[in-house]
This record gives C-alpha cells, sequence and structure tokens, in this order.
C-alpha cells in the first residue's frame, strides 16, 4: 500500500475569526505539508477543487497550486482531486490542456483526478435552472473517453455531443512521455467504485467510512477492473481511500492533538456541502453540528477505525488495517484546526517508522501502469524511464 496526502484549503470561521490573513496563511501551510510529504516518502499529493464552500474548502484553482508544487517538490505525484470537466464549470478542452502542461512542469508526475462535484451548493451554482444532480452524471460521461483522443490523436478529431462541440484541432501540449496521466474518478458512493472500475479507472475513495466498509467496496471494484475495457490506453488498477491522521510521540499527545483539532466541525461542513454522499445515522443536518469531541470520542473513534490516531506503533498498526482490507493508496487528511507545527510532526513521524515498514517498492504504482502503455496514435517514444516518472 501506498501513501498520499490530500489537501483542501480549509479556513474554518473560528481561525478567520482571530487571523485576518487566515485564508492566505491556511493555504501556504497546506503547501509545506505537501513538500514535507515529498520530503518523507509520501508518493501521492491530491489537491481538491471546490467553489463556493466556504470554510470548507477555499482551494479553487487547484492547477495553478498544483504548478507551484510541480517545482516545489522532486519526487512526489501531484494529483487532481479533482479537476472538474463537466462543460459549463470547465470546458474539456482547456482541462485536457492543464492536465498536460502539469505532466510537462512535474516531468510526468502528474496524476489526473476527475469527478463530478461536491454537491449541489457547488455545481448548480455552475447550471441556472438545474435541479437535479444526476443531469451531472451525463455530462461526466459524455466527456471522460475523450481526454485519451486529445491527448494522444496528433490532431483531436472533434466531439460533437449534447452539451459540447469541438472541430477538429491539435490539442497541445500533449503529455510529457509515454501514454497520458493516470485517470481516476472520485467516487461519493460505493457503486460509483465498480463504474469506474468497468472503465478502467482508479478510485479516489472520498466517502469510505471506516476499515470494515472497505473489504466488500474494493471487492466490487476489483471484480469490475478485471473486466474493464478501459477509456484510456491503460487500465489504472487503484483504490485510493482517505482518513484523517494524527500522530504523535506518545497516544496521549495524539489524543490531545485530536480533541484540540476542531474535527467535529470539519466532518460537519463536509455533510453540509457533500449532499450526495450517504449520510451516516448521528450526522446532523446543518447548521446543527456535530458535538465537540472529547477524548473519551477520539477513542471510541480508533477503536471503531474511524480514524488514524496514536504514536507511531499504534498508526502503523491502523495503517495496516487498511492495506488488508484491500487500499492500494491510503491518503490522509490534514485538518487546519491542527497546529502546523503537529501536522508536519505527524507527516514526519509516518515518514520515518510507517511508510518504510509498508511501501517497500520505490516506483510508484500508476508508473508502472503507465509504463507499460505506449500511446498508440502518436508514435511518440517511451518517454521517461522509470526513475524521473516514479
Amino acid at each position: 500500500m501506498e501513501f498520499g496526502l490530500f489537501v483542501q484549503g480549509y479556513v474554518p470561521a473560528a481561525r478567520s475569526e482571530v487571523d485576518p490573513e487566515a485564508e492566505h496563511h491556511a493555504l501556504m501551510e497546506e503547501t509545506e505539508y505537501v513538500i514535507q510529504a515529498d520530503r518523507s516518502g509520501f508518493k501521492y499529493a491530491w489537491a481538491s477543487e471546490h467553489h463556493f464552500l466556504e470554510e470548507y474548502s477555499h482551494l479553487s484553482a487547484n492547477d495553478v497550486y498544483l504548478g507551484y508544487l510541480a517545482h516545489a517538490t522532486e519526487r512526489i505525484h501531484l494529483g487532481s482531486g479533482i479537476f472538474n470537466p463537466l462543460a459549463p464549470v470547465n470546458h474539456p478542452v482547456k482541462v485536457a490542456e492543464k492536465a498536460a502542461m502539469l505532466d510537462h512542469l512535474s516531468g510526468g508526475r502528474f496524476e489526473f483526478g476527475t469527478g463530478r462535484g461536491a454537491g449541489s451548493h457547488e455545481i448548480l451554482g455552475f447550471m441556472p435552472g438545474v435541479t437535479d444532480m444526476n443531469h451531472t452524471k451525463e455530462l461526466w460521461e459524455e466527456t471522460i473517453a475523450e481526454f485519451p483522443k486529445m491527448w494522444l490523436q496528433d490532431e483531436y478529431q472533434g466531439f460533437q455531443g449534447k452539451h459540447w462541440q469541438l472541430p477538429p484541432r491539435k490539442v497541445l501540449p500533449k503529455p510529457y512521455g509515454t501514454a497520458h496521466p493516470p485517470m481516476w474518478y472520485a467516487a461519493g458512493s460505493p457503486s460509483s467504485y465498480a463504474m469506474a472500475g468497468k472503465k478502467g479507472l482508479g478510485v479516489l475513495g472520498f466517502s469510505v467510512q471506516k476499515v470494515a466498509d472497505m473489504e466488500w467496496v474494493v471487492e466490487s471494484y476489483k471484480t469490475a477492473v478485471e473486466q474493464a475495457e478501459p477509456v484510456g490506453a491503460y487500465v489504472n488498477d487503484n483504490v485510493m481511500v482517505t482518513s484523517t491522521a494524527i500522530c504523535a510521540e506518545t497516544h496521549r499527545k495524539a489524543v490531545e492533538i485530536a480533541v484540540g483539532g476542531g474535527l467535529n466541525y470539519l466532518q460537519s461542513l463536509l455533510f453540509r456541502y457533500h449532499d450526495t454522499f450517504p449520510r451516516p445515522e448521528g450526522i446532523p443536518e446543518w447548521p446543527e453540528l456535530l458535538p465537540e469531541y472529547t477524548e473519551e470520542i477520539i477513542e471510541l473513534l480508533i477503536a471503531e477505525e474511524l480514524m488514524i490516531c496514536g504514536d507511531p506503533d499504534e498508526v502503523f498498526r491502523q495503517c495496516k488495517r487498511w492495506e488488508q482490507a484491500g487500499a492500494d493508496q491510503l491518503s490522509f487528511g490534514l485538518p487546519i484546526g491542527v497546529s502546523p507545527e503537529d501536522t508536519l510532526t505527524t507527516i514526519r513521524l509516518i515518514g520515518e517508522h510507517v511508510i518504510p515498514k509498508i511501501d517497500t517498492d520505490p516506483v510508484h504504482r500508476t508508473a508502472r501502469f503507465r509504463q507499460s502503455a505506449a500511446g498508440p496514435d502518436t508514435g511518440r517514444g517511451t518517454g521517461p524511464d522509470a526513475g524521473p516518472a516514479a
């Protein structure tokens, strides 16, 4: 199992009330987390694209953000978690161009994650008159298979669809090296895993709540991906899941950090905006909040495998549970309610004590998939070897 980091520009009101530059500080701190993760052996960093989601995520221009990180990091793969390819939000050709440009700037380290957006507040802001979020599925389905064609055909054949059109054009730049960036889909519900598998896409699993829910979801994906008809040049057989992670020198210190991290507010905001996610029992309707987390609640969340928290040995055992459940990648969300110093400590301790015991392959899983495929319509060479792209 590989390891990643997930950043989203979380700027809670409690922070803005005491810091007039809270938004700036949050975004800059998260760049430092990714840089430290690169140094600490993490293989992936994912940056969200969200719009209008006050407090929950102020990271809207993630292409700009990832461009900065491409220069600031050396080995970590940089992923869009997500780029939104729905035509009313971002024109698909411009999405393809940005992805290819990031692939060049990062030296082949870009990971192309797409999805349909967080929920109605975000997406319907771009679609006046539309009231049904199911409409976004049609837009995404129409578009996703066009990206490899834009990247691999010398002159893109063009597209005449229901929601967008383009005459034949050369879409430039082409991706760097072999084929195209690995393709992923952000799954907001368990049924999405099998759909992504059938298309040969990796899954960005933002909906799995606990380890016990993982096994049957992974099984549905792995069954589907075995029979994949990939929309791209190769199958990205990959399931990434996310979890909160707090690692400290002692168990007591980790729990203390978690209690002061405002995790209840972040979780409440998640279900405020992600109204397409399955709502677990006990999650109140906004603006009602989950109760503040006490030491007892944190210990219960740890026991129920709903968060990763503890000293390095405990965190190692908790991560192994995700690996045993079938996750290919475990990415950590690091809420801004936790101080920058404690967050950097979490990254460093996991890099020193957890990752070397679990991820012993020096090459990224996605790099192996990508290097197995040459672009079918390009005549371009095999590109960089496993070193730079890994």
